[in-house]
């Protein structure tokens, strides 16, 4: 959890400074919906410019000490996108979590931390993984969602997730 907490902290931090696009507009294809009654959740959204920000994020996790598999992770993004929901609702969650399995991502991890559940999902392009959406809910309704793009293998990721199971 905190790996996944500095991640989005270092990532807000530096587009706030790297003129990063921040939105009340969603971001991530499920919420952009304009049919879906999402009863009063609030949004945020960042869309991080990798080509400014890898070094930078690259060096914070070095400094919070963090493994080299979430900084090998790193190296091979090629977009991330950030979205907050503030309010959001276990039906909306769940309304989500139905629209990924539509769209063929499996899901890869499930943590518990602290109260905070995080999930990792995925969709693959034969061995390649193409897409990886980590989610982390809290039992406040608030849920950060994180799009990362990229061209990861199994084993990076597997490497990732077990480097902060093991934290």
């Amino acid at each position: 959890m905190k790996t996944l907490k500095n991640i989005f902290l270092t990532v807000l931090t530096i587009g706030m400074l790297q003129s990063c696009v921040v939105s009340e507009k969603p971001n991530i294809d499920f919420f952009q919906n304009s049919k879906y009654d999402f009863q009063g959740a609030q949004f945020a959204s960042i869309n991080v410019p990798m080509v400014l920000a890898k070094s930078y994020i690259k060096k914070a996790l070095r400094e919070e000490g963090e493994s080299e598999e979430t900084i090998d992770l790193v190296k091979k993004a090629s977009k991330i996108k950030v979205l907050t929901v503030t309010n959001g609702s276990s039906e909306m969650l769940n309304d989500y979590v139905q629209f990924l399995s539509n769209n063929h991502y499996e899901e890869w991890a499930s943590i518990k931390h602290d109260g905070d559940d995080i999930n990792i999902r995925v969709k693959q392009d034969g061995e390649i993984i193409k897409n990886m959406l980590i989610t982390v809910g809290s039992k406040k309704n608030d849920i950060v969602f994180v799009d990362v793009k990229g061209n990861f293998t199994a084993n990076d990721i597997s490497k990732m997730i077990n480097s902060v199971s093991d934290k």
